[in-house]
């Protein structure tokens, strides 16, 4: 019997992530008609509807964490449950993970990430090939990295699927994730491949009432393609909205269409509201939060095609004293291209245990400027600050221009880009802005306009968010 006839799935999906970016990139994942919720929820899904929940609970205190993860629970009502978590193992995540298996027959944890090269292999996971504990991904964080998906758990007891057992013929998978949930453990399965990840989400969705999954945007993948076969063999409404569900495949298409132009799905990207004059009625304001070294060539590239670089000095986001108000508007109502790149000044060192603060005092910054502008947030914190400054409580996943960046309507119609800090090639930014602004195009080698200094971009200052 096949794989796609002898699954029934639960017709919804209740996730919750840590922060926005990460609650993004699921929701474009899962293919259902869906809802990203910056706030507590209020019901269950509905059916056929994926509600993704950000928990916002990335620099809280581990037991204040763990309590919004219980609230939120209180809505898991009959449906599939996801949680996503970071790809790294950032995050509270120990606290959370108790949290969220208290209560569960068991959990499926599957945190492997193969389009970002973030395999697990023995319970380990590894960052294009490397142990993740050995490399610096950890730069900007409080402490070490830990050596195992075990030790990052805390008290969640587990055990290892090897990646034998992932790929053995069926039923292996499924016999083997029944028998560790029996056992009282929690099944952490290696996984190297989005094939490896199919077969998890498959075996543990076999496993009935009281599973619940967890994972990173890889394993949420999964599932909706798993949600793709069921809509495919059904003829159903599951699966509507973002064709597929397949945040991989817009990665594998974005490819060959750089500019992001050729996503599935909903939106398109000339979905913008023009002035009569052609131009967008709107400025596009980018906000980059992020400690990754790749955020200076990806500022860099945005500014060669045009746009304006504000940098702004770490120690006046932090003093509510000296605070800037940044204006975006020239004597015409419109900036230049209608393009602006925010960052924060890292010339100076910045303690990463700011990063909240940071976030804060870069959200009131562009918030004036944000209330007129369709944007790009990078960095889950920097996303959700900013969005909260413009009491946006709500948005409607559209599709993906490239993986993790994904791009959402506000309920009054603006569009708004997500995406983590540490995705992205050196011309992420530039394939986002245009893909929201087709008229843009890179022009190397033109001189900063706007009188800014033939100067590379300042090094962003680390915020320790990236997903």
């Amino acid at each position: 019997m096949s794989r796609t006839t002898r699954t029934v799935l639960p017709p919804r999906v209740f996730a919750l992530a840590d922060d926005l970016s990460g609650a993004a990139e699921v929701a474009a994942a899962l293919g259902l008609r869906g809802r990203i919720l910056l706030g507590p929820a209020t019901a269950p899904p509905r059916d056929g509807e994926s509600v993704v929940l950000d928990l916002d609970t990335r620099q809280l205190p581990p037991a204040d964490a763990a309590s919004a993860v219980r609230a939120a629970l209180a809505y898991a009502d009959g449906g599939v449950v996801l949680k996503k978590i970071d790809s790294l193992l950032r995050g509270n995540l120990a606290a959370e993970a108790v949290a969220y298996a208290t209560g569960a027959r068991g959990v499926v944890i599957a945190p492997a990430l193969p389009v970002a090269g973030r395999t697990v292999r023995e319970g380990v996971v590894n960052l294009h090939g490397t142990a993740l504990h050995t490399t610096d991904a950890w730069r900007a964080e409080p402490g070490a990295a830990p050596v195992s998906v075990g030790a990052a758990l805390g008290g969640v007891p587990t055990r290892v699927v090897p990646l034998a057992t992932v790929r053995a013929p069926e039923p292996a998978l499924h016999d083997r994730l029944r028998a560790v949930v029996a056992e009282g453990y929690h099944p952490v399965c290696d996984a190297e491949t989005d094939a490896d990840l199919d077969a998890i989400a498959e075996a543990a969705l076999r496993l009935g009432p009281g599973i619940r999954l967890m994972g990173t945007g890889g394993l949420a993948a999964a599932l909706g393609r798993r949600l793709a076969q069921v809509d495919q063999a059904s003829g159903s409404e599951v699966g509507a909205g973002l064709p597929g569900g397949d945040a991989d495949r817009s990665t594998q298409a974005d490819r060959h269409h750089p500019t992001g132009t050729e996503t599935p799905g909903p939106a398109r990207a000339d979905d913008v509201s023009p002035a009569p004059d052609g131009i967008p009625s709107r400025p596009l304001l980018v906000v980059v939060g992020t400690a990754e070294p790749t955020a200076v060539a990806q500022i860099a590239q945005l500014v060669a095609a045009g746009a304006r670089h504000v940098p702004l000095p770490a120690h006046t986001l932090t003093d509510r004293s000296t605070r800037p108000t940044l204006d975006i508007r020239t004597g015409v109502g419109r900036a230049p291209h209608g393009v602006t790149v925010v960052s924060i000044d890292g010339t100076q060192a910045v303690d990463p245990g700011a990063a909240r603060g940071l976030a804060v005092g870069l959200a009131h910054a562009v918030a004036e400027a944000a209330h007129e502008s369709d944007l790009v947030l990078t960095g889950g914190e920097t996303a959700r600050r900013v969005l909260d400054a413009l009491a946006i409580r709500e948005l409607l996943p559209l599709d993906q221009i490239h993986h993790g960046a994904v791009r959402s309507r506000t309920p009054d119609g603006r569009r708004v880009v997500t995406r983590p800090g540490s995705y992205g090639d050196t011309d992420s930014l530039l394939r986002i802005a245009r893909a929201l602004r087709p008229v843009l195009a890179p022009h190397p080698g033109l001189a900063p306009p706007f009188g800014q200094p033939a100067a590379p971009p300042v090094q962003p200052a680390p915020l320790g968010e990236p997903t």
